[in-house]
C-alpha cells in the first residue's frame, strides 16, 4: 500500500513539474516573441463616401418582397 501512495506522489510531482515547466515556458515565448515580432499590419480601411449598403434598389426590394413572403407563413 505505501509503495503505491509512493508511486502515486512521485507521478502526480512529476506531471505537476512537467506542467509548470511547460507554462514557463510558453510565458518566456509568449514575451520574446511581442519584443521581437514585427506589429500586424492594419485592417484594410472602410473608403469614405456613401456608406451605403452596396446593394442597388431592385435587390434590395427583391429581398424585402421574400422576406415580407416567408413571415405571411
Amino acid at each position: 500500500m505505501a509503495q503505491g501512495v509512493d508511486m502515486m506522489l512521485y507521478g502526480m510531482g512529476t506531471v505537476f513539474s512537467f506542467l509548470l515547466v511547460l507554462v514557463l515556458a510558453i510565458a518566456v515565448m509568449s514575451r520574446v516573441l511581442a519584443k521581437y515580432a514585427p506589429e500586424p499590419e492594419s485592417a484594410v480601411a472602410i473608403p469614405e463616401g456613401g456608406g451605403g449598403s452596396g446593394v442597388d434598389p431592385l435587390t434590395a426590394k427583391i429581398i424585402k418582397a421574400a422576406i415580407d413572403q416567408h413571415r405571411k407563413r
